[in-house]
């Protein structure tokens, strides 16, 4: 179970990424029925630590608060700089003990540099896929998604893919219910769909919420109704050949992948909140049936309906 949390900065770091991991993990929201977990942020250096953009930051804690934590944060640093020889062996020390890694950003390359990446599937920001796979030729580099959890080692892609990151992690350790909790106090979607492709060479088309915005939000109030293709289409007067194609420019996947996902979220929250079967969650979700639940439950959670109800029940 999470509860202790340390986030590592050096010079150089990115002060915007490091505030996903405090604000993610670092603030106390227990009225809201999340846990408040034991946060710092420490460094190799005490004292004052020149940040990206022109500023210092205090850090109060060293090195030896990392072995405490359950979870190192490694927020956006330099990729081009040289990482401190104790960093890289206060991190190997943390991954050889069973503590889980994230990163956040370019903070992926602080985890190459320490060896953490072989072997591995990982991603950063869209920018520095390429050189990330060309300096750490034994990471699995995988560009097109937000985030990759590889088990100990979680890696994400910018900022934004950060604060997803996080809330994975909630979502894996608390259950959904906290995850959206965390969510709503932070004002972001639970959990985003999509990947990175979605971001590159353009920015997202300000158009979104003229165009698909609307549908999307009748989608989670009716996931009971046909939401195929052809159905989305006529709502969205579009054919289904624009359509798919715009759902996938705004969304960054396939209408099916994105129904499904929040078919399994709403599933989720019903498995926690209520004692009702999986055969009627099924059919309230638009899943039909108990074992069509159970296959695109278990394939997206890793876990059955059951399993999942028994872990995060209310």
């Amino acid at each position: 179970m999470l509860t202790n949390v340390a986030a590592l900065v050096y010079d150089g770091v990115a002060p915007f990424e490091l505030g996903v991991l405090c604000e993610a993990f670092g603030v106390d929201r227990q009225e809201d029925g999340v846990p408040l977990l034991d946060f710092s942020v420490c460094g190799p250096v005490v004292g004052q630590v020149p940040t990206s953009v022109g500023f210092s930051i205090n850090v109060e804690r060293g090195l030896d608060r990392m072995q405490e934590a359950d979870l190192i944060g490694v927020p956006a640093m330099p990729r081009g700089g040289r990482v401190p020889d104790e960093v890289i062996g206060a991190l190997r020390a943390a991954h050889d003990r069973g503590a889980r890694i994230l990163s956040v950003c370019s903070g992926a390359f602080t985890l190459g540099e320490a060896g953490l990446l072989d072997g591995r599937d990982c991603t950063t920001h869209w920018r520095y896929t390429t050189e990330l796979a060309q300096r750490y030729p034994l990471a699995n580099v995988v560009p097109e998604v937000l985030y990759v959890d590889a088990g100990q080692i979680i890696t994400s892609a910018g900022t934004a893919a950060g604060i997803d990151a996080t809330l994975h992690l909630w979502r894996q350790e608390y259950g959904a219910a906290v995850a959206s909790a965390v969510a709503r106090r932070m004002v972001v979607p639970p959990q985003r769909e999509g990947g990175q492709a979605q971001f590159i060479a353009r920015a997202v088309p300000d158009c979104r919420a003229e165009t698909l915005g609307p549908v999307l939000q009748w989608i989670t109030e009716s996931l009971g109704a046909d939401l195929g293709v052809e159905a989305l289409a006529r709502r969205a007067h579009m054919s289904p050949r624009t359509f798919a194609r715009r759902f996938r420019e705004e969304t960054g996947t396939t209408p099916h992948s994105w129904v499904t996902s929040q078919r399994v979220q709403a599933a989720e929250v019903l498995l926690e909140r209520s004692d009702a079967s999986v055969d009627w969650i099924a059919a309230e979700v638009g899943f039909g049936n108990a074992a069509t639940l159970r296959h695109h439950f278990t394939r997206v959670r890793g876990v059955s309906p059951q399993q999942y109800r028994r872990q995060f029940a209310c």
